[in-house]
């Protein structure tokens, strides 16, 4: 029997976003129907928003919810189970086939998803994006662990290997570069300075572990983070061994990704290899790097997507760090909307007035 949903939907020409109650089918073999607590709001929605599309679009990748139908292939999660749903498959070891996508019928024609979808009161996901959870968990905060922390933290502690006392810059901090900053934190990083355009947001950050803020748009970061920094030794050049261990760019704007590379330390020839530097935000320009610098330096440029994560191993972690205290989700959502105000939702997110991360809450 289908199940009756609300759900936002991305038109495909360029307008507001419509709130539709549709129907739901019964789940495929593999698929997993959930009725939804809430659902982050991320960033990255709105690159879809602004980009191009081949028809009506369904949007959202995390939330927290529970099991109301499995298929019948589905055995790690049944009726009535409590779930994070997220973008990355749960273990990608354990799957060789592709994930069944929805799509579902709307007012604008057929729309679809990129694997999942969370705006809206209920969803329908491959079995691959479901991740089971105590059942013991707030209900709400807990649905930015799908993208939001996943990302963040899952850069810090899974694309590179922060130790005891490397010193970390984390370039934007919004929800991403927050929780960036958490992962840091757990991994004792030091110094942890939090670059932003934004000077509330600088203090905010401080809040989980930044140690140092610096307002881009006052002074030239790269240069105020070397002048923060000290290493051992001399550089290949002769000169003194400034700058971070690893700089995450958490925006993915071309100026921040320019300024990341820079940011790192050149290596002590011979000794020890330069930094890093982690491109975390979704980029939509092409970026250029200074190949002379990175060859001099030996420094190094990655790419982290949703954090490396395995979710089924690492969602237990921050969950962990939730109920003992180091990741304050509570204070990392900043705001909460109804479905009916997702345009003003994703307004507000645009225009820079998210000082963490925002959440839609179902009823």
């Amino acid at each position: 029997m289908p199940t009756s949903a609300r759900v936002v939907v991305l038109p495909q020409e360029q307008a507001p976003l419509n709130v539709e109650e549709i129907s739901i089918p019964d789940p495929g073999p593999t698929q997993v129907v959930v009725k939804q607590y809430a659902s982050g709001i991320c960033h990255s929605q709105l690159h879809q928003m602004h980009n191009p599309r081949r028809g009506p679009t369904l949007l959202g990748h995390e939330s927290t919810g529970i099991v109301l139908k499995a298929g019948s292939d589905v055995t790690h999660v049944e009726e009535g189970d409590t779930v994070l749903v997220t973008w990355v498959p749960r273990n990608s070891q354990m799957f060789e086939a592709r994930p069944a996508a929805a799509t579902l019928s709307t007012s604008l024609g057929d729309a679809i998803s990129q694997n999942v979808f969370t705006w809206a009161d209920h969803t329908i996901a491959d079995q691959q994006f479901v991740v089971k959870a105590d059942p013991g968990i707030a209900k709400d905060v807990t649905s930015i662990i799908g993208c939001a922390v996943m990302t963040g933290a899952g850069a810090a502690i899974n694309t590179v290997d922060i130790k005891q006392g490397d010193s970390v810059a984390v370039f934007g901090v919004g929800g991403v570069g927050l929780s960036a900053i958490v992962g840091a934190k757990f991994r004792g990083a030091n110094p942890i300075i939090a670059v932003d355009l934004d000077e509330d947001k600088l203090e905010f950050a401080k809040r989980f572990g930044a140690t140092h803020g610096i307002n881009a748009s006052e002074v030239n970061p790269v240069e105020a983070i070397h002048e923060m920094t000290s290493h051992e030794g001399f550089a290949i050049s002769g000169r003194p061994i400034t700058g971070v261990d690893f700089a995450f760019d958490c925006v993915g704007l071309k100026v921040t990704m320019e300024q990341i590379v820079p940011a790192v330390r050149p290596g002590r020839f011979g000794a020890r290899q330069g930094g890093t530097a982690i491109l975390v935000g979704v980029p939509q320009t092409t970026v250029e790097l200074n190949a002379g610098e990175i060859l001099g330096t030996e420094k190094q440029f990655r790419g982290s997507i949703g954090g490396s994560c395995c979710p089924d191993r690492d969602f237990p972690l921050f969950l962990d760090w939730h109920q003992s205290g180091e990741l304050d989700l509570e204070s990392l959502v900043t705001e909460r909307y109804q479905i009916e105000d997702i345009n003003e939702a994703t307004t507000a997110l645009e225009e820079g007035k998210i000082a963490g991360r925002s959440i839609l809450e179902f009823a």
